[in-house]
């Protein structure tokens, strides 16, 4: 059977499964989400209701596609919903590392604002309402401030959003300074300079990643243009993948093993982050 022939019904229904699978896994209120999304979460619900609908949907899928479909073409068909599902929750935790990279940034941003107002000599309190004007994640911690209560607890809250972790520092400067009487301006100006030069670190491990990151995806896909070149020569690489059976156990094993490739150099990447 040709590449032509191979690609027609299930073709569509491949994509429609995979459109299923991105769906279910793709971040925000969509037409398959099970609630509205929250930033600095990881968009599971209580009660694990996204996980048992995942596979629930899929299993639906493949009954309805096995009932009208040749097996060839329901196997083809999970292949792509499979691949499609990989591919979506790479890119979903990728945005996740990318947004909890920026709020890393407006945390120093934020320290280095709160300390230059402190050093000024504006009151705490001032200064904590200035800059929650300017990033509202800090609003708990100016209102916790302004109603008596224990506002290191509240820079701990912060910081379990993701990317924010840094402000458990600037809780325990403010809470020895509160304790000990020592001048807050001058605590928050040392954690400041301490952040400044992690960020530096961060940088430089972030760069030092990227030719790692680019690698594995330029590995990844150099089998799709071997296989390009293979339909160019004058065979049919596609057809044999689309059609014949020992093709589609072929290109199961070699997406499993590109996403998993993907995967673990992400993996590797995010231990390096939090070292």
């Amino acid at each position: 059977m040709s590449a032509s022939g191979a690609i027609g019904v299930p073709a569509l229904l491949a994509v429609v499964s995979a459109g299923v699978a991105a769906a279910l896994l793709w971040p925000g209120p969509g037409l398959l989400s099970l609630g509205p999304a929250r930033a600095g979460f990881s968009g599971r619900e209580p009660g694990g209701r996204r996980g048992v609908t995942t596979p629930l949907v899929v299993v639906t899928c493949g009954v309805l596609a096995a009932a009208v479909l040749p097996i060839q073409h329901v196997v083809l068909a999970l292949i792509a919903a499979g691949a499609g599902w990989g591919g979506a929750l790479l890119v979903r935790r990728r945005r996740a590392a990318r947004a909890a990279e920026q709020t890393s940034v407006r945390l120093l941003e934020a320290c280095e604002q709160l300390t230059g107002e402190l050093v000024a000599g504006r009151p705490p309190s001032a200064a904590l309402e200035h800059c929650a004007a300017e990033w509202d994640a800090i609003g708990p911690v100016a209102e916790a401030f302004r109603v008596g209560a224990d506002v290191p607890d509240a820079w701990r809250q912060v910081a379990e959003r993701p990317g924010a972790a840094d402000l458990r520092v600037v809780a325990a400067a403010w809470q020895v300074s509160h304790r000990t009487g020592a001048g807050l301006a001058s605590a928050l100006e040392h954690v400041t300079v301490d952040l400044r030069a992690q960020r530096a670190t961060r940088r430089v491990v972030a760069g030092e990643l990227a030719s790692a990151r680019a690698t594995a995806r330029l590995i990844a896909l150099l089998p799709v243009l071997a296989l390009t070149f293979g339909a160019g020569t004058g065979g049919d690489p596609w057809g044999f993948l689309l059609s014949h059976p020992v093709g589609l156990g072929c290109l199961a094993l070699g997406l499993a093993f590109a996403l998993a490739g993907l995967a673990w150099i992400e993996a590797l990447a995010r231990e390096v982050d939090r070292r």
